[in-house]
C-alpha cells in the first residue's frame, strides 16, 4: 500500500480517535498525581514513589532496547501494536479487581500488586510505542506531522479537561479504596475505546533495517550513531530535560507531606496541570509557522526551572496549585518537540530502531526518580529541588547542539 493523501487521511483521523480517547483514560490513570497518590494511600513512602516513577517514566522506555531488534525486523507492526495495548488494557482492569478486594488484602500485598501490573503496563507501552511511532512515521504525510502532533494536542487537552471534571468530581465523592477502583475501571474501558481507531489504521509497508542476530544489533546500532550526529544530542537531551517527567509526581509528595493535601486538592492540581496542557497545545496550533520544536524544548528547562525556584523562594501553599498551571505546560510542550524532533531525526527505514535506541536516553529519567526518593527521605527537598535545576541547566546546553530544523 502506497501513502496516498486519502490513506493519510484515513490514518490521520484514526490517530486523532486514539489521541481523544486515550486522552479520556489519561486522567482516571495519570502519572503525575492519581497513580502517587495512591501509592501513599495505599502506605507507600517517598522511595517506594520513586521506585514507582522510574518504573512509569523508565521502564517502558528502557524496555524498548530489547524490543527493537525484534520489532525492526517486522515491515508491519500494527498487530504488535494492539497487542501491546490489549495487554495495557488488562494490567488497568487487574488494578481495579486489586481495590475491589483490597479490603481483604494486607497493605504490603497491594502495594506488591500495584507494583507488579504498573511495571506490566509500563512494559507493554514500551512495546506498543514503537509500533506506534513507526507506524505514525509512515502513514501520515511529512507536510501533516507538526499540525497532526499539535492538533492531537489540542483534542487530547479537551479531553484531559473534560476526564478532569469527572476526576475530580470522583475524588471529592468516593474515598480509598473506592476512588481507585472506579477511576482504574473507567480508564481500562476508556483505553479499550481509544484502541478502535489503532484498529482502522492502512499500514503501509516500507523498507526495513533487517537484525538478525546480537553482534549485528550492535553493529548498526554503532553505525547509526556515526552517521547521525544528532541522534547523540537527542539522547543526552532525553537523559537530562526527560527528568521533568518525574517532577510531578514528587510535588504531590510534596504536598502532601507539607501541606497534608487530600484527595480534593489532588483534584484540583490535575485540574489547572490539563487547563496547562490546553493552553500550551492551542499555543502550538496557533504559532505553529513560527514556533520551532528548539523554542518548545527550551520553554521546558526555563518552565521548569521556574517552577522549582518558586517553590524555594515562596514555599507556601497558597501559590503551590498554580505551579501545576506551569507544570501542564512544560509537559505538553515537552511531548510535542520530542515526538516531534524524533521524527525529523529518523527515516521510515531506522524509525523503529531509533525508537527503541531512545530507551537509552531514559537511564537517567529512569534513575533520577530512584535517587530523588533517597535524596528527599535523607536530606528533604530543600537539597532535592537544586539539584534537579542543575540538571535542567544542562538539557538547555543539548537543546542548543539538537539544532532542530522545524
Amino acid at each position: 500500500m502506497k501513502l496516498t493523501k486519502e490513506v493519510s487521511k484515513n490514518n490521520y483521523y484514526s490517530f486523532l480517535w486514539h489521541a481523544t480517547f486515550l486522552a479520556l483514560a489519561q486522567n482516571f490513570m495519570d502519572i503525575n498525581t492519581i497513580i502517587p497518590a495512591m501509592v501513599i494511600d495505599a502506605g507507600g513512602k517517598a522511595v517506594q514513589v520513586g521506585i514507582l516513577t522510574a518504573i512509569l517514566i523508565g521502564g517502558g522506555n528502557v524496555s524498548q532496547l530489547f524490543f527493537a531488534p525484534f520489532l525492526s525486523n517486522k515491515q508491519y507492526k500494527k498487530g504488535f501494536l494492539l497487542g501491546g495495548i490489549n495487554i495495557r488494557f488488562i494490567s488497568l482492569a487487574g488494578l481495579a479487581l486489586v481495590f475491589v478486594l483490597s479490603s481483604g488484602l494486607a497493605g504490603g500485598v497491594i502495594i506488591l500488586f500495584i507494583f507488579l501490573l504498573i511495571t506490566i503496563f509500563s512494559i507493554s507501552g514500551g512495546f506498543a510505542n514503537i509500533g506506534y511511532t513507526d507506524i505514525l512515521g509512515k502513514s501520515i504525510l511529512q507536510k501533516k506531522r507538526k499540525h497532526f502532533f499539535s492538533m492531537k494536542e489540542i483534542v487530547a487537552s479537551l479531553g484531559l479537561l473534560i476526564s478532569a471534571y469527572f476526576v475530580r468530581h470522583l475524588l471529592k465523592i468516593y474515598s480509598y479504596p473506592e476512588n481507585y477502583t472506579i477511576l482504574f475501571f473507567i480508564a481500562a474501558v476508556l483505553l479499550a475505546i481509544a484502541s478502535f481507531g489503532l484498529w482502522r489504521i492502512k499500514e503501509v509497508g516500507t523498507e526495513h533495517i533487517k537484525i538478525s542476530h546480537l553482534r549485528d544489533y550492535l553493529e548498526t546500532t554503532k553505525k547509526e550513531f556515526k552517521s547521525n550526529k544528532r541522534l547523540k544530542h537527542y539522547l543526552l537531551l532525553i537523559n537530562t530535560q526527560g527528568a521533568t517527567l518525574a517532577l510531578m509526581p514528587f510535588l504531590i509528595l510534596y504536598a502532601k507531606s507539607t501541606f497534608g493535601a487530600g484527595s480534593e486538592a489532588i483534584g484540583n492540581y490535575l485540574f489547572l496541570k490539563v487547563v496547562g496542557g490546553v493552553i500550551a497545545g492551542a499555543v502550538m496550533i496557533y504559532f505553529i509557522k513560527k514556533i520551532k520544536y528548539r523554542h518548545s524544548l527550551h520553554m521546558v528547562s526555563l518552565l521548569s526551572i521556574l517552577i522549582l525556584t518558586s517553590i524555594l523562594v515562596f514555599p507556601g501553599a497558597i501559590l503551590f496549585p498554580y505551579i501545576f498551571l506551569l507544570g501542564g505546560l512544560t509537559y505538553t510542550f515537552h511531548r510535542i518537540a520530542v515526538g516531534g524532533v524524533l521524527l525529523e531525526i529518523t527515516t521510515d527505514k531506522n524509525r523503529a530502531l531509533y525508537t527503541g535506541l531512545t530507551g537509552a536516553g531514559s537511564i537517567l529519567p529512569a534513575l533520577f526518580p530512584l535517587a530523588g526518593g533517597l535524596i528527599i527521605q535523607q536530606f528533604g527537598f530543600n537539597t532535592f529541588f537544586p539539584i534537579f535545576i542543575f540538571i535542567l541547566i544542562l538539557s538547555l546546553y543539548y537543546v542548543y547542539k539538537l539544532d532542530c530544523k522545524e
